[in-house]
């Protein structure tokens, strides 16, 4: 996502897109409180594991904050990637930093992730990828994955990236049929590939 640490005084916030398209790019990031970037070197970590993935994909990034990881999607090839948002601030950067580089294959949404995820996906069509790096300790994330099940989010061979605090139980995933595929931790984060585990997913 990121909710964010605070840059130095005198000096703007900033997010550095790493590979692909636009690589090596720039993008402010508002002065919102909490907002806080995925680490580049966990970021081209995940970024590794997906890249197989990401050409042509569609990709749902929620909680999307400095859309460090949706961008970063759509730079590596994605070909649709929805940026949500609640915040107008950060959605309204969101949106000037599209314009700035020309991402026409990507969108932005400012509402509430949960809110949305009541519902079935707007256009009806599955996420191949879904980013999932809410602000930490408030619990987001269970109910998100029960939800993009409920409301057919996924497909099959669908993927859900997390990033949640190095601490948390764990235990949900197993009672929500997820299996983990790759994990690494950085920092205070834990950062975690998941998919269907295969014998849930046909029940």
């Amino acid at each position: 996502m990121g909710r964010s640490r605070r840059a130095p005084a005198g000096r703007p916030a900033r997010i550095r897109i790493i590979g692909g398209a636009w690589r090596r790019r720039w993008l402010p990031v508002p002065a919102v409180g909490g907002l806080r970037p995925t680490a580049d070197a966990l970021r081209e970590t995940v970024f590794n594991w997906l890249q197989p993935r990401l050409p042509g994909a569609r990709v749902l990034d929620l909680f999307a904050g400095t859309g460090a990881l949706g961008l970063e999607a759509a730079s590596r090839g994605a070909h649709a990637v929805l940026l949500v948002e609640r915040d107008a601030r950060a959605a309204a950067q969101l949106q000037a930093n599209c314009e700035t580089l020309g991402a026409g294959q990507v969108s932005v949404r400012r509402d509430d992730a949960r809110r949305l995820l009541a519902g079935p996906p707007p256009e009806g069509l599955a996420y191949d990828l879904v980013l999932v790096d809410p602000p930490f300790g408030q619990g987001h994330v269970p109910p998100v994955l029960e939800a993009l099940l409920a409301q057919g989010w996924l497909h099959a061979d669908s993927r859900v990236y997390v990033e949640l605090e190095s601490e948390a139980d764990l235990a949900f995933l197993a009672a929500g049929g997820w299996q983990i595929e790759r994990e690494r931790q950085g920092g205070q984060a834990r950062a975690l590939l998941l998919a269907r585990n295969s014998t849930r997913a046909e029940a």
